[in-house]
């Protein structure tokens, strides 16, 4: 089909349309198989219009839209301990997963470059799993993109230039048959709705998908009008070029005339014929069915507009409408008529297979594939663009790995920190360097033809360089309270079982730890105070082999005034006490255990009650004796020793009380309850002792 088309302030006139058919089947699926047939048909239809219009040396064209691959992928990237990320950053991931679905297209051989992106969406972006709207400046571990690009093979270019070249036309401009049929029917205001739009052709069936304002999906099944055709051909043994006929009679007339392949002649009802081929019509709108409902995600959009010749066959929408279980009226033929910004020459015959012609011419100009040659890192580089050509792209059209253009990040650091493993990433690799034509540039920045690229790989991190203080922060600290004394308790720090202070460096597989006593006994050992420890511990002693546990020697610890032990746990302004025990003297211990070791008797001296003591057990300590006021302590092993028993005389008195002798005394008179008695004279208990001078003397 040849379109001459007038453009006035952005209204457009189809002045001249001429249509071929093309004498064999020279295209297949929307592929041009035999090039030389192509291009004579291309002859024919620009030598008819250069009658009216004069010669024409450029032409608007479009690939077909079964060559279009659209894929989805997602790329992934650790964020972890990364700075906020950029714009650049962004760009980076998405350009990373547009060689992911490249790869995937080519079938992951590595022939990436026989196909070229004509462009990608962004579906979402993700951190840590969740959705986002956007990921400048975020933090976090993880960020992901998914995206969907939509690809051209190389080789669909190649036809169409070699068959112009032979019909002496230069491309002046490429676009895709899905791109233009959209841009006329369905324009960026209405995208926000889910509309599938399906262009029918001869070979194959183009079908793209709105939603959400953007473009989702492009699509194509190799059934389209041919099929109906051929099955015209089959039910009424016609050949081909008759069957065609009769079935675009079909459209127009009730009946149909036809002479089969015998020579005989038939008249048939429109809706016997429909019945007929009806097995063909419902293959057609099943495969079209399912693939709009792949490509949506397995559910059926708000409404199909159908455009092409092959929408015209017969009961086409109704069945469809069937199939996406969409009301009837959800499924339309679209003509001419939608197209406002185009009029045409009252020759013309407005049908719904002029869309994409019209939408190529108009798209052709507004939206064109420009082919350009740049060079990246030293070497040539074709490609083409849709709208605008980046850096990007011409990266990816090099064949340059985008996941590797990045510096690796550094070898990480294992330690432990009290008992537990902790990695420590080595630092993020640099962003690449990107020049173009010598200056920095970025990856959406635009390019032109003749540019030259150059990117470097960023430089890969390093291990990363940290003090212990940089990893602990501040030791822990705590303050108490002992004995109304304020003290400051911090933290101890070893590595590697060595003391460490906070400024020495970290390295692999060290092992850190650090902590601060938590219990009465290591508290006070901390402080150096361990001599308060002596009074609380266990007082034990052996008499004569056996262990006597003696608690009243102890100690006692208060935490928070509560009675406690050296284990109790101490927190930050805890109050600790320590009380005394009693004084371990050998007379206290004889009392707490009751031992009889003296023996007592009360008399009267002088009229004063004195108690006459001797002992009966002797104590040694190492084989020295010990007295009763001499002081014990935990551990001592003492032996005792019966001592004998002997009669209290009144010569004992004398140990008791304190006699002082007159100077001028003349001698003494003892007496013992009033009657004279000697030094060895017995005494019983309350006996009334006295001694009288000769002259007055006094006791005290």
């Amino acid at each position: 089909m040849g379109i001459i088309l007038e453009e006035s302030d952005g209204h457009y006139e189809a002045v001249d349309i001429i249509v071929r058919e093309h004498k064999e089947r020279s295209m297949l699926d929307g592929q041009i198989h035999d090039v030389l047939s192509v291009s004579e048909i291309i002859t024919e239809i620009k030598e008819a219009l250069e009658v009216s219009h004069g010669p024409l040396t450029k032409v608007c064209v479009a690939a077909a839209g079964r060559a279009l691959k659209t894929e989805q992928s997602k790329a992934v990237v650790d964020i972890s301990g990364k700075p906020m990320f950029s714009k650049q950053d962004i760009l980076h991931l998405e350009l990373s997963a547009v060689q992911l679905a490249q790869a995937a297209v080519a079938g992951a051989k590595h022939n990436d470059h026989h196909y070229y992106c004509v462009g990608y969406s962004v579906l979402y972006y993700q951190l840590d799993g969740e959705g986002i709207g956007s990921l400048i400046d975020q933090r976090g571990n993880e960020a992901s993109v998914e995206i969907i690009a939509t690809f051209l093979p190389k080789v669909v270019v190649e036809s169409l230039l070699s068959a112009l070249d032979r019909a002496g036309l230069e491309m002046d401009a490429l676009t895709l048959e899905p791109i233009a049929a959209i841009n006329v029917l369905i324009p960026a205001s209405m995208r926000r709705l889910n509309v599938a739009l399906v262009d029918i052709g001869a070979g194959t069936s183009d079908i793209a998908l709105t939603d959400s304002g953007t473009v989702i999906a492009y699509g194509m099944v190799p059934v389209a009008g041919d099929e109906i055709t051929e099955a015209v051909s089959d039910e009424f043994l016609l050949d081909f070029p008759l069957a065609e006929k009769a079935k675009r009679d079909l459209h127009d007339n009730q009946s149909i005339s036809i002479t089969d392949i015998l020579g005989f002649e038939t008249v048939v009802s429109k809706d016997e014929a429909v019945e007929r081929i009806a097995p063909a019509i419902d293959r057609l709108a099943e495969t079209i069915g399912e693939e709009i409902l792949r490509l949506n995600g397995n559910k059926s959009p708000k409404a199909v507009m159908l455009v092409g010749g092959g929408s015209l066959t017969p009961d086409l929408p109704r069945r469809l409408a069937a199939k996406l279980n969409l009301p009837e009226n959800r499924v339309a033929i679209r003509g001419l008529d939608a197209i406002n910004s185009v009029s045409f020459a009252d020759h013309i015959t407005k049908g719904p297979e002029l869309v994409t012609p019209i939408g190529i011419a108009i798209a052709a100009k507004q939206s064109p594939v420009q082919y350009h040659t740049v060079h990246v890192n030293g070497q040539p580089v074709r490609l083409f663009e849709v709208n605008k050509l980046t850096v990007g792209d011409c990266l990816l059209a090099a064949g340059i790995k985008m996941n590797k253009l990045y510096g690796r990040p550094g070898l990480a650091m294992i330690v432990s920190l009290n008992g537990k493993n902790v990695t420590i990433p080595g630092k993020h690799g640099q962003q690449p360097v990107l020049l173009k034509n010598g200056l920095p540039c970025s990856f959406d920045d635009q390019v032109d033809g003749g540019d030259k690229l150059t990117v470097q790989k960023g430089e890969d991190g390093v291990r990363p360089e940290l003090t212990l203080g940089d990893l602990i922060g501040e030791l822990p600290s705590k303050t108490v309270v002992i004995n109304g004394k304020r003290y400051e308790v911090s933290a101890g720090l070893t590595c590697n079982r060595l003391p460490a202070s906070m400024s020495q460096p970290v390295t692999d597989r060290d092992e850190i730890v650090f902590d601060i006593a938590d219990t009465v006994e290591v508290v006070l050992k901390e402080l150096k105070l361990a001599e308060l420890l002596n009074d609380t511990r266990p007082f034990f002693i052996k008499i004569d082999g056996v262990e006597h546990k003696i608690t009243e020697f102890t100690g006692k610890i208060y935490v928070n005034g509560l009675a406690a032990k050296l284990q109790n746990k101490i927190d930050h302004l805890d109050d600790i006490r320590f009380e005394k025990g009693t004084e371990s003297t050998l007379r206290r211990l004889v009392e707490i255990l009751g031992m009889p070791v003296t023996e007592s008797m009360p008399i009267f001296f002088n009229g004063q009650q004195i108690q006459l003591q001797q002992e009966l057990i002797q104590f040694t300590r190492d084989r020295s004796k010990l007295g009763m006021d001499e002081r014990i302590h935990s551990g001592d092993h003492l032996s005792t020793k019966q001592k004998d028993v002997q009669p209290f005389i009144f010569q004992d008195l004398f140990n008791f009380a304190q006699v002082e002798i007159p100077k001028d005394s003349r001698g003494f008179t003892l007496l013992k309850n009033g009657e004279k008695a000697a030094f060895d004279d017995r005494l019983a208990p309350g006996d009334e002792l006295n001694i009288i001078f000769e002259n007055p003397i006094s006791l005290k």
